[in-house]
């Protein structure tokens, strides 16, 4: 069979167990071609085959086919077979381009040749699992395969230290609910989209805020800001869309009206600039300029305009322009531009650069599908009518008939502010000794006069009376002032019997301060009686009314297929992405039932590799009469070796004559067993535990597994929608019922397995730069000072344990110049960003450490050469022979 994991130009076959290997050609044939139809392509095919010790002459042929398929190389892993006095090796298996594993015992003496008990066949494949995912790499696959080469026959029984990390049942289910959680999210109101561009989009993006550390509200971040490709279908008018004007027709009525409001406001403006000059105050009015009037045609001319406009817009209602409604404002005198740019070829782009632009910034599915409904809703025009509301808001038909009623003409101000200064100026021109008796008063009723012409020459009355809006002035006030101070001047400047010179000096700052007063007055009522008039309102409407006459041409009538097409679109899309959301929301409830959690909780490990019997979360294992190597009390097994002992030179024999397989090779028999020999312990040995060789690490949950699953997961949304866009742009009502379950359901799978096998430490096929994972401490949560020992440059390989049972290991060389040694580690334990080695795992690693592209196993893994008699080379025409 096909292995269920495949790496990057690495095929894996399992012939073991295969029934007629005449029959068996056929069908290897088949499962090669899927495989390599799955894997990655290099110049050289490589394949990894697991076969049974005993049948590697019988399979020599389905080794032959394999060169077939062009330039090959086979590494085999031969199990099994060490209950027999040689390992016969095909002709096709001889090096260069092959070589041989052999692993007599994968439990190294604890599976049930050294006493313990004998293990099941998926408790062997568990076991083997590990060296199995390490060798289908393809870079650790080439190092083994050239260290091979270098040993004799290319055949070595591997003595292996390998640490393997993975997660809790507890922590895997965590995280995997809590992932589920995160992708679908909740329900939010419609959020305030924010234009690609915008200062609100600029200041969320100089504030980096990512979602789940903030409000998943608008402006959450700069990267979820809506593209400039599709702000114009939000009412933003594009810069340079339209000249001012261009919607007008020269010489029509709306053209006519504008031009009309133009002059009369300009007119306006000017008889102000007259009017409020001083020396007007003292010319007799004339009907030039006779601001009542000229504000009355503002105001006639502005309201024209509206009409106009109004009248346009209703014209213009509807889903899309009629041939009539275009003749009608035609006749209005408005006319629809051809625009350069063609706005319908950017939705498509724009939808999914938006869409792709909310999944990889980590926003939850329900939140993006929120954020596209309300792009449909914005962008989906309204219709011309609709803005008629907002005619009204800028400019209301009653401010501009009140345009036309002049307001009144009043000098604002207190009572004191007006007296004050006639008191001073009267009590200046009073200080003439005599003549101030007469000289003071006067002043006084100067000034009360001049403010009575003031209200006389008021600008709230036309020419001819008909528009009067009236006036006051405090003129009683000031002549009362004035003969106050007139007479205090006059009596000060008698008693201190001042000079005449005095009191001339007086009588002419009195004079001047008189005229200074006076046409200060003027003009700050003037002005003040202008800003009540509302002009500025007038030439602000009359903006504003031209800017919603272009947004409505431009939006409502010539974007509107484009508009309804973005709409339709994004309402598609946001269905699309719902359905997901509900799919992960299903996957949720069903991974949270309890059966599911019964499944997972006998589930235990990998897929496919299930754990073995009786395995715990910790590596530990239930004991009975026996611990978990199978050895009994005195902690030795039946052959007097340790079951699982370190690599020891000095343990060994020197020669053959005292190993246990001297009888085979000179006819020797070695003594029989008893036929009936009772266990030490009257209860059942249990099944054998982890192999002695592999170390495992339980993690519970590190800080980037969470976000490493939500952005596998992204990305594997983004991939179902890749498909769909075609879709969406051809037909968007259809493409909003196409169905996703069925693939997101598969991506989900995917990323299940992928967290159930190896702590989601290896990528699946749609994750995004998987170079760039994260490395096992940060996924599983452990630590990893363990795993950068095991590959440091200090010699540590004496705790590499041999794959074969004690008695087994007469037939290793004893040359230790002969053993090969390869250190491997994953790429992630040297991507740390500090220079601490429990951050960055290869620190201190040797430069012959082989770094895998991802996965969860370091560790040291030793080529022990056989003895030169022990291997024999069959050919094809000795392949039958027994």
């Amino acid at each position: 069979m096909i292995t269920d994991r495949l790496q990057a130009g690495v095929v894996c076959l399992d012939l073991r167990h295969r029934g007629d290997p005449a029959d068996a050609p056929d069908a290897l044939h088949g499962e090669v071609d899927d495989a390599l139809a799955r894997t990655r392509q290099s110049d050289v095919r490589r394949f990894l085959v697991l076969d049974d010790a005993a049948e590697l002459v019988a399979h020599q042929l389905l080794y032959e086919r394999l060169y077939a398929y062009g330039p090959a190389q086979v590494l085999c892993l031969a199990q099994g077979g060490g209950g027999d006095r040689a390992l016969r090796r095909p002709h096709a298996l001889s090096p260069p381009s092959a070589g041989v594993l052999w692993i007599p015992d994968v439990f190294a003496g604890a599976g049930g040749r050294d006493g313990g008990p004998v293990p099941l066949p998926e408790e062997a494949d568990e076991a083997l699992r590990p060296l199995v995912e390490l060798l289908a790499d393809a870079s650790l696959f080439d190092t083994v395969l050239g260290e091979l080469g270098e040993v004799l026959h290319s055949v070595a029984v591997p003595a292996a230290q390998v640490l393997e990390h993975d997660l809790t049942e507890e922590a895997r289910t965590r995280a995997w609910r809590r992932t589920l959680e995160n992708l679908a999210g909740q329900d939010i109101p419609a959020p305030v989209l924010v234009t690609e561009g915008s200062p609100g989009a600029a200041a969320a993006t100089r504030s980096g805020t990512r979602p789940g550390t903030a409000s998943n509200g608008p402006g959450s971040g700069g990267s979820d800001s809506v593209p400039a490709g599709l702000a114009r279908f939000l009412g933003d008018m594009p810069a340079g869309t339209l000249a001012d004007g261009s919607c007008l027709v020269p010489g029509g009525p709306a053209e006519e009206a504008r031009r009309a409001c133009d002059r009369a406001l300009r007119d306006a403006e000017d008889g102000y600039e007259l009017v409020r000059r001083p020396a007007s105050l003292f010319t007799p009015p004339v009907r030039a300029v006779d601001l009542p009037e000229r504000l009355e045609a503002l105001s006639d001319a502005l309201g024209t305009y509206r009409d106009t406009v109004a009248g346009a817009l209703t014209d213009g209602g509807g889903d899309r322009l009629r041939p009539d409604q275009r003749a009608r404002l035609l006749k209005r005198g408005i006319q629809l531009p051809e625009l350069p740019e063609a706005p319908r070829a950017d939705v498509g782009p724009g939808l999914r650069t938006y869409t792709e632009r909310l999944l990889a910034y980590g926003l939850p599915l329900r939140s993006v599908a929120a954020r596209l409904a309300a792009l449909s809703d914005l962008s989906a025009p309204a219709g011309s009518a609709a803005r008629l509301a907002r005619l009204d808001e800028i400019c209301p038909g009653r401010r501009v008939a009140e345009l036309a009623v002049p307001p009144p003409f009043t000098l604002r101000g207190s009572r004191f502010a007006h007296a004050a200064p006639v008191f001073l100026l009267a009590f200046a021109a009073g200080l003439w000794p005599l003549l101030g008796w007469a000289l003071g008063p006067s002043a006084g009723f100067a000034a009360a006069a001049l403010t009575l012409l003031m209200v006389r020459r008021r600008p709230s009355r036309s020419y001819d009376g008909r528009l009067d809006g009236g006036g006051s002035t405090r003129s009683g006030s000031r002549l009362v002032a004035g003969l106050v101070g007139g007479g205090a001047g006059a009596l000060t400047g008698q008693l201190l019997d001042l000079p005449r010179w005095a009191g001339a000096a007086g009588l002419v700052v009195a004079l001047l301060a008189l005229g200074l007063l006076v046409a200060r007055d003027w003009t700050a009522a003037v002005d003040a009686w202008w800003r009540d008039t509302e002009t500025e309102f007038a030439a602000d409407a009359l903006d504003a009314v031209d800017a919603l006459l272009t947004e409505t041409v431009v939006q409502d009538w010539l974007f509107a297929e484009a508009r309804y097409h973005c709409s339709d679109g994004a309402r598609a899309v946001s269905l699309m992405v719902r359905s997901l959301a509900e799919t992960v929301e299903d996957r949720l409830m069903t991974a949270a039932s309890p059966a599911a959690r019964d499944r997972a909780g006998h589930a235990g490990g990998s897929p496919a590799y299930p754990m073995a019997h009786g395995a715990t979360a910790d590596g530990a294992r239930a004991r009975t009469g026996h611990d978990r190597t199978g050895q009994d009390r005195t902690g030795r097994d039946r052959s007097g070796q340790q079951p699982g002992d370190a690599w020891n030179w000095d343990s060994w024999g020197d020669s053959s004559a005292d190993d246990g397989w001297s009888g085979s090779l000179t006819g020797t028999q070695p003594a029989a067993p008893p036929e009936h020999e009772l266990p030490e312990d009257p209860w059942q040995p249990a099944a054998p535990a982890d192999p002695p060789w592999l170390e495992r690490e339980w993690g519970d949950g590190g800080p980037a597994l969470v976000d490493t699953l939500l952005d596998d997961l992204a990305h594997g949304v983004r991939g179902i929608l890749a498909g769909r866009w075609a879709a969406v742009e051809r037909d968007p009502a259809e493409a909003g019922r196409i169905s996703l379950r069925d693939p997101l359901l598969d991506v989900l799978d995917e990323e299940h397995t992928v967290l159930r096998r190896d702590g989601a430490t290896s990528a699946p096929h749609f994750a995004r730069d998987p170079e760039l994972r994260p490395g096992a401490a940060e996924l599983l949560g452990v630590a990893a000072d363990h795993a950068a020992r095991l590959v440091a440059t200090a010699d540590g390989t004496d705790d590499a344990v041999p794959l074969c049972a004690a008695a087994d290991r007469r037939m290793l060389s004893k040359d230790p110049a002969g053993v090969r040694q390869v250190r491997f580690a994953p790429e992630a334990m040297r991507r740390g960003t500090e220079a601490d080695p429990v951050q960055d795992g290869g620190a201190g690693a040797g430069e012959d450490v082989v770094w895998t592209p991802g996965g969860r196993h370091a560790g040291v893994l030793r080529l022990v050469p056989l003895r030169g008699e022990i291997v024999r080379t069959v050919r094809a025409e000795q392949g039958d022979a027994p």
